[in-house]
């Protein structure tokens, strides 16, 4: 390895952050929710004023504000990779932990969403609310997922400190705000 390649390796930059096992599972997720995703858009072509008529009863102020909620968490996860690259472990520590308070925000706001859709009449005997709640739901335990994956994240910035592990953590975390951003997108807003 030249003195150039031990140089961007070591800062972080020309490589792929993270445990390459982390991007299977990643990826793997991502097709299995991209089938979801078709399924709910083959019903949706197959049933288009039934899936309109359910849907106007979602508050998409509530889908905004958790997608403000998710990508700001996102966010405080980047820089706390950044922080952790930089070896300022307490800083990151913050960043992760503000990062997981977000993502509490957001199951909490979800679970109130979906009181409130329940208590409306709103059940899975609707075609639409059926793909709401198995996707969001599935979604939810992903969120949960990575709650767990961001306590570990900060144990290990207290005692390890290993930057690729923080980056695999933090890949993971990306990967569901991204599946939200659709998910908002499918649910909430396309008419």
């Amino acid at each position: 390895m030249t003195r150039t390649e031990e140089s961007t390796t070591a800062t972080g930059r020309g490589h792929l952050p993270g445990d390459g096992h982390m991007w299977v599972m990643v990826l793997g997720d991502l097709v299995i929710f991209g089938g979801y995703f078709v399924i709910f858009m083959i019903y949706r072509a197959m049933n288009p004023d039934e899936f309109l008529r359910a849907q106007q009863h979602l508050a998409i102020n509530i889908g905004v504000l958790n997608t403000v909620i998710l990508l700001s968490s996102s966010w405080f996860v980047a820089r706390a990779v950044l922080a952790t690259r930089a070896a300022r472990y307490e800083t990151a520590i913050r960043l992760v932990r503000a990062g997981g308070a977000l993502g509490v925000a957001f199951m909490v706001v979800k679970s109130y969403e979906w009181f409130v859709k329940i208590r409306a009449g709103h059940t899975n005997s609707e075609m639409f609310f059926s793909f709401y709640y198995v996707i969001t739901g599935v979604h939810l335990v992903h969120v949960l997922i990575g709650l767990i994956v961001l306590g570990v994240l900060v144990r290990e910035l207290r005692t390890r400190r290993r930057p690729s592990m923080v980056e695999s953590g933090a890949v993971y975390w990306h990967m569901v705000d991204l599946l939200w951003i659709v998910i908002f997108g499918l649910l909430y807003v396309m008419r």
